[in-house]
């Protein structure tokens, strides 16, 4: 990885960490209701910053996944409990509404940001610097989340969290590592998408997941499938149907003009 790569990817990764504490402080602070709906809005953002940063061109059809897959996260916040913790200031609250709607923000313009370094990276990106540029982006996206942790004292309650997890103190620090493989895995698909396609797909498949995973609830939680879930599962099955649909048609429409017309050779009329 050359230094202006480097650079790049290290910049991204203290935003993504900035990033995380947003998401952290906002959400703890907000009712489901409220949170769900702000976080709808990541892939709007994510759209409009890829217009701006790498001229993301746009279809009718690409269009109506984000429009579709926006409204389908936003569906899941319907009927939800008005869980708005006891005690908490008018202050606190506002604080939380507008800390998460920059966390939707920032990670909107994160994905178009790796797309541009891709661009602007002067080198040829690989499936082995992609994965370089993953290690690097989360090796400061955690350096900036430990330094918090380590000014906040955080790390001196996690031994009493541990022994107050239902489940076990053991279990408790096999989740917490669990979880990290599997984010890790998660922030590596993302870039690879990216690589492979467009910041835009990778928002959309992220917002995919929010009505898949409500979805997994009920199989594996025995949670009530409310209507609002369906609607929402159906929705987001239209907009990656669509978006899908509008890259095949684009992509038979690049193939016909690259095809050459054979001409058919002349015959001379006059043999002798």
């Amino acid at each position: 990885m050359k230094p202006p790569l480097f650079i790049a990817s290290s910049v991204v990764g203290i935003i993504a960490g900035l990033d995380n504490y947003l998401y952290a402080y906002g959400m703890a602070r907000l009712p489901v209701s409220t949170s769900a709906l702000i976080i709808a809005s990541q892939l709007a953002f994510t759209a409009g910053f890829a217009f701006l940063l790498v001229k993301q061109k746009f279809t009718s059809f690409s269009v109506n996944a984000v429009f579709l897959l926006s409204i389908g996260a936003a569906v899941l916040a319907l009927h939800t409990n008005n869980d708005r913790p006891n005690g908490e200031s008018n202050k606190e609250y506002v604080l939380g509404f507008l800390m998460t709607l920059a966390a939707a923000a920032l990670y909107g313009f994160i994905l178009p940001l790796v797309e541009l370094t891709y661009k602007k990276g002067k080198q040829e990106i690989s499936y082995a610097l992609v994965m370089e540029y993953q290690m690097v982006m989360s090796l400061f996206a955690t350096l900036f989340c430990t330094v918090g942790m380590l000014v906040n004292n955080d790390f001196k309650v996690i031994g009493r969290e541990a022994r107050d997890f239902e489940l076990g103190e053991g279990r408790y620090y096999v989740i917490a590592v669990g979880s990290a493989l599997i984010w890790q895995c998660f922030f590596l698909g993302v870039v690879g998408v990216i690589f492979c396609a467009s910041s835009l797909l990778s928002g959309i498949l992220i917002s995919v997941l929010l009505p898949v995973t409500e979805v997994l609830a009920v199989i594996f939680y025995d949670e009530k499938f409310q209507a609002e879930k369906g609607v929402s599962l159906l929705l987001s099955l239209w907009g990656i149907i669509s978006y899908f649909y509008g890259e095949i048609k684009q992509n038979n429409k690049k193939k016909m003009k690259q095809t050459p017309v054979t001409e058919m050779p002349q015959v001379d009329s006059n043999p002798c």
